[in-house]
């Protein structure tokens, strides 16, 4: 069995050692160099062409994001991020998710044992390993430059749902950026910690038209307002009346996930039947795809990204594959998919 082949980058002699023993305990990994600064990475890179690398992004000398811009333009390789969970650690990781690199892990700490992560970790590697990473200049999308096509209705009884994973938010942004201030509520789901989903949150709101919010239980979901599930919990959508809501709650795991895509769509399906708009995006993995099913057998209508403008075609083909997917579209086609869906159909 071929071995996915690991970099770490990270100043921290104790990451890097923890790092490396969870990824040699793995029997489908293994570590092929580590470094202490992007300068040796650099080298190693070239030398040792790992499969994936994990990237610390506060380092001395040159910064991760400095350094991984310049991975992305001429040496481009599935990266994940290794960060602390600060508020800055957290932004510069947003930052690095939207130069390239495909997830986001907490580095180990007070707040995330070793145990925590390491099932974080191997999943991220395995899923990073599938990831289809491009050369591109680095290009910061503001909402003024792109053209917005307007929705014609305005209406508090539909409800879109959207679930992504690895390399999702990028393409949740490029989504979002694309709908106007009045679209139907969404209520959404990224594969992410707790707090970086809070800064993913604010991130989107600074650029999109509608306003972006992480979850909290009892929220309303209203048009122009996008709900994110906060990370390690699940979210679902319930109805009182004419008014649809949210629940934020704990609760096993899905597909190794909390939150869960398919826990978001199977409460959708209940909940919002054939006024449902439900969208599965890039990321490794099933999840999605049963709820989707319900959905579908509830009347929703269903889009799925397609494989060439996945990072990794792994949801989206579940879904595609069990028959419930109703249009399969390019990703920066699916705002007007939807848009177009919502005025003609909804």
């Amino acid at each position: 069995m071929k071995k996915i082949k690991v970099l770490i980058v990270d100043d921290s002699a104790v990451v890097r050692r923890v790092l490396t023993q969870i990824i040699n305990n793995e029997a489908d990994m293994e570590v092929v160099g580590t470094a202490p600064n992007p300068f040796l990475a650099r080298d190693k890179l070239v030398q040792l062409t790992p499969d994936v690398m994990t990237l610390d992004i506060e380092m001395p000398r040159m910064d991760g994001l400095t350094f991984l811009k310049k991975v992305m333009h001429y040496f481009p390789v599935p990266t994940i991020i290794v960060s602390s969970v600060t508020r800055t650690g957290c932004e510069t990781s947003m930052k690095a998710l939207e130069i390239g690199a495909v997830s986001v892990i907490p580095k180990p700490s007070e707040a995330y044992s070793i145990e925590s992560i390491e099932r974080k970790l191997v999943e991220a590697i395995r899923s990073a390993s599938y990831a289809k990473i491009k050369k591109k200049p680095v290009e910061n999308i503001k909402t003024n430059q792109v053209d917005i096509k307007p929705i014609s209705i305005t209406t508090t009884n539909k409800i879109i749902a959207i679930g992504a994973s690895t390399g999702g938010t990028e393409a949740i942004k490029e989504v979002l950026v694309r709908l106007p201030a009045n679209t139907p509520g969404i209520v959404m789901v990224q594969h992410m910690p707790p707090v970086f989903t809070t800064a993913f949150a604010e991130r989107l709101n600074n650029l999109c038209k509608m306003q972006v919010k992480e979850a909290k239980d009892g929220d309303v979901v209203l048009p122009g307002v996008a709900l994110l599930a906060p990370g390690d919990y699940h979210m679902v959508l319930r109805r009182e009346g004419a008014r649809y809501f949210v629940r934020i709650k704990e609760g096993p795991q899905v597909w190794h996930q909390r939150p869960a895509v398919d826990v978001l769509f199977k409460s959708v399906s209940e909940f919002a039947g054939k006024n449902a708009l439900g969208v599965l995006l890039t990321g490794m993995g099933r999840d999605g795809a049963q709820g989707m099913q319900l959905m579908k057998n509830n009347g929703a209508i269903n889009i799925a990204q397609d494989e060439k403008s996945c990072v990794v075609y792994g949801m989206p083909k579940s879904a595609v594959e069990l028959g419930v997917v109703d249009y399969v579209e390019n990703l920066f086609d699916i705002p007007d998919k939807i848009i177009n869906l919502i005025n003609e159909k909804l």
